[in-house]
């Protein structure tokens, strides 16, 4: 017994770990183009405004599509779903690297980002199926840490090769991490691994229910307060700081070897604070980095004022999927896809309202830190809202209003 128990823990652990790089690589596409927007607004010869909206593009299609795809592909076989959905990605990614402009970028992104749409929310479902009940929170954070890890050593990386050598090889290189992410997913998830198809009325009792609709709207208005200001990063730390290929890349990797920290402090302690507290804690801490940063006046003030929000971006998206794991497990599938379709939602609407409000500054002929002066106080609207939203669903969850 205790052996066939060994087994069964390695096989878990071993689609963990492929699932964790599956979610990295669609971490590195989805920043892909934050990460290198100073170069591809300058190869393309696009402003910064309109080169910021190839990530509201994408967010759309993924927020649109990942619960429709999800209905689609409900009695498709999770391991042949995910491996192809990360050669999808791999493959989209490698052309839109061959795009000759813009107008023909956009539609490419917008294609292949299909596949995320697919792949983050159906992970998420699979491994919250084959953990043990009382794993199943710190399974489905443990993937999510993948996302974490992308920020570490994908957005810098982006950045870099963007600054040096041009965003059509930042590209390239998702193209070729979707690929053996394909290939490490198909050699490792068992067949046979297919959460039961949600039928119509579920789907109504998702949609239906108010509390966890509001859960759902939580992770949209969070993701809208961050990617105001997130998108911008990489121009704005060029124009304000001042600061070069490397500066740049070293604030990325900062950023995210934060937030790796908080993804792993929150998959070890979700399961024993619950997922709603948690939540709580994480909206606040993104919260005091947005009002401090107007502060952030240099290299060394914008990282100290980066740590509350970087231990808290991802790790709030995973805290989220794990409260609807928990709320309502014969739902999964459907809740994973609506918060990873809110997810893209709060993106898009982050990234459209960021860069509207940037070429506002332009136009108005403004230069400098004034071009970016009013974002991050819209940011902190959005996650203040975000904030009391949770604390209201909270309460009613624990009052009974839950599954």
């Amino acid at each position: 017994m205790s052996t066939l128990t060994a087994s069964a823990g390695e096989r878990l652990a071993a689609l963990r770990w492929s699932l964790l790089f599956g979610n990295f690589v669609i971490g590195c596409g989805v920043m892909v183009v934050a990460g290198s927007l100073n170069d591809l607004t300058r190869s393309l010869d696009v402003s910064v405004a309109v080169g910021g909206q190839l990530i509201t593009v994408a967010a759309v299609v993924m927020c649109v599509g990942a619960p429709l795809l999800a209905a689609a592909v409900g009695g498709i076989d999770r391991r042949r779903l995910l491996a192809w959905s990360l050669v999808w990605y791999g493959i989209g990614h490698a052309v839109c690297a061959l795009a000759p402009n813009y107008a023909l970028l956009t539609p490419l992104r917008a294609l292949t980002m299909l596949a995320a749409a697919v792949f983050t929310p159906q992970a998420a479902a699979a491994v919250g199926s084959l953990a043990p009940p009382e794993q199943r929170g710190r399974a489905i954070t443990f993937i999510f840490l993948g996302w974490s890890v992308a920020s570490v050593f994908g957005m810098p990386l982006h950045s870099f090769i963007g600054e040096t050598f041009g965003w059509r090889y930042a590209f390239a290189l998702v193209g070729a991490l979707g690929l053996v992410g394909a290939a490490w997913v198909w050699n490792v998830v068992p067949d046979g691994v297919r959460p039961p198809a949600m039928s119509l009325r579920a789907w109504r009792e998702v949609f239906t229910h108010p509390v966890l609709m509001a859960i759902v709207v939580v992770t949209a208005l969070s993701g809208a307060g961050q990617f105001t200001v997130f998108t911008y990063f990489a121009p704005y730390y060029k124009s304000v700081l001042s600061a070069g290929a490397t500066e740049i890349s070293l604030l990325f990797a900062w950023f995210g070897a934060f937030g790796v920290v908080g993804n792993v402090l929150l998959s070890r302690h979700i399961d024993r604070v619950g997922a709603s507290r948690v939540v709580a804690l994480l909206l606040a801490m993104i919260a005091a980095s947005l009002l401090l940063w107007p502060l952030g006046r240099g290299f060394a003030s914008t990282a100290l004022i980066l740590v509350p929000w970087a231990l808290a971006l991802f790790a709030a998206n995973s805290a989220q999927q794990a409260r609807l794991g928990e709320a309502a497990p014969a739902l999964a599938p459907a809740l994973m896809a609506l918060n990873t379709s809110a997810i893209y939602l709060g993106q898009a609407v982050g990234a459209a309202g960021g860069g509207a409000i940037v070429a506002a500054h332009v136009a108005a002929g403004d230069t400098g830190r004034a071009v970016y002066g009013a974002i991050h106080w819209v940011g902190l609207g959005w996650v203040l809202a975000a904030l009391a939203l949770s604390v209201w669903a909270d309460r009613r969850m624990r009052g009974g209003q839950a599954f």
